[in-house]
């Protein structure tokens, strides 16, 4: 009775950590902005000795703060008790056994159950994994339209005048699909994002009714033998823990200083 299935055992083997997933064009965006900012601070402090100057550089503090909470913040970790989703500003946590679904719109989104007796799923929007389904749509009719025309034997546009694949240059060639591959990239990541994330569910799902069966078992046998054992109880009360919804200090005193001094250098 307190032996763990093959699958299970599998499962937490092949866990090792957290999986954390975010935007890379965020994170080179945010460092971009702050070596941008570094450098005209550093240029502020050695010639500006004006107002206008102390003004700038409270802007270019405050424009930091924004960029450190909309692009270096935002990420999705997902470890062997559920998911957590950092926003901007607020930081979601839900056990994978109360995931029903995830999915892509224009973020990144993960239904979860409220608790028992509630009706109403609720919905957390992740800002790390922004998906577009018009791009994604317009790659895949491209791709399609690249395949029928190849299929057709229709030679392409550099085949015809003699100049080769990729006219000669080095650039791909247009009846190639790989470029309509590499455009739609940040789509496939989110979508591979959406099945890590729901194989994660899946699997808890699954124990969990497991979990429940064999506790009902072992209820109705002799109690001298154990119903499962304390490492089990464990994944299972984390798989378990409902959706937690918290702000973030330091996010909110990222902007709310920067903001207040930048108030207080243009009223002096």
């Amino acid at each position: 009775m307190g032996s763990v299935p093959v699958g299970r055992k599998k499962r937490a083997d092949a866990t090792g950590g957290p999986q954390t997933f975010r935007s890379p064009t965020a994170v080179i965006i945010w460092w971009v902005w702050l070596l941008f900012a570094a450098a005209n601070l550093i240029d502020l402090a050695v010639q500006g000795r004006d107002h206008l100057s102390l003004v700038a550089a409270a802007i270019l503090v405050l424009a930091t703060a924004v960029a450190y909470v909309t692009a270096q913040r935002p990420r999705i970790v997902a470890d062997s008790s559920g998911v957590t989703v950092v926003n901007p500003l607020r930081d979601h946590h839900v056990g994978w056994a109360r995931v029903t679904k995830v999915d892509l719109a224009d973020l990144l989104r993960v239904h979860c159950r409220g608790e028992p007796g509630q009706d109403r799923e609720k919905i957390i929007y992740a800002w790390a994994v922004h998906y577009s389904r018009r791009r994604k749509l317009a790659t895949e009719t491209r791709v399609r339209r690249q395949a029928a025309r190849a299929s057709s034997g229709r030679p392409s546009l550099g085949t015809t005048f003699g100049l080769g694949s990729g006219y000669g240059s080095g650039r791909p060639d247009f009846g190639n699909p790989l470029g309509a591959e590499a455009s739609s990239s940040a789509e496939a990541d989110a979508e591979r994002i959406v099945r890590v994330l729901s194989e994660y569910a899946t699997a808890a799902r699954a124990e969990e009714v497991w979990a429940e069966g064999t506790v009902e078992i072992a209820g109705a046998r002799s109690e001298v033998e154990p119903a499962g054992d304390a490492a089990a109880d464990s994944r299972m009360a984390g798989w378990l823990e409902p959706l937690t919804s918290t702000w973030d200090r330091k996010a909110l005193l990222a902007l709310i200083i920067p903001a207040l001094i930048l108030l207080v250098v243009a009223l002096v």
